[in-house]
């Protein structure tokens, strides 16, 4: 492990700060803000705020958060683009899933691995 890994040289990156800012319409979701600070905590107007979506959609499993990046310069533009950022989300999340389920489809499984085991053959 490198000495820069230790916890006793771990430290914040005080040219990179944010202040987190939660908005919510308590009824579909929450955007949230970083809104870029310098170390004495006034407002760094050289960076741009950063927003993002999440909310929740209903699954037969329950609730499955979903959250994706908002292109926005301000929070007027973040809420009207809600929607876009999370069906882009929601879209991902389904192509991943397809992705995932191809690889399984494709794996070779031994006879010990449907028992639950791992195969000893060393080939």
């Amino acid at each position: 492990m490198s000495d820069e890994n230790t916890l006793e040289n771990i430290k914040i990156d005080g040219a990179n700060l944010w202040k987190e800012e939660h908005i919510t319409d308590l009824k579909v979701g929450n955007i949230r803000k970083l809104t870029p600070i310098k170390p004495d905590g006034s407002e760094d107007e050289s960076r741009q705020a950063v927003y993002s979506a999440t909310t929740n959609i209903m699954t037969p499993g329950g609730a499955l958060p979903i959250s994706g990046e908002i292109e926005a310069a301000n929070l007027e533009e973040a809420v009207e683009k809600f929607p876009e950022a999370i069906n882009t989300a929601v879209k991902k999340l389904q192509e991943d899933m397809v992705r995932m389920q191809q690889e399984q489809a494709n794996k070779i499984v031994t006879p010990d691995e449907l028992r639950g085991g791992k195969s000893d053959i060393i080939i």
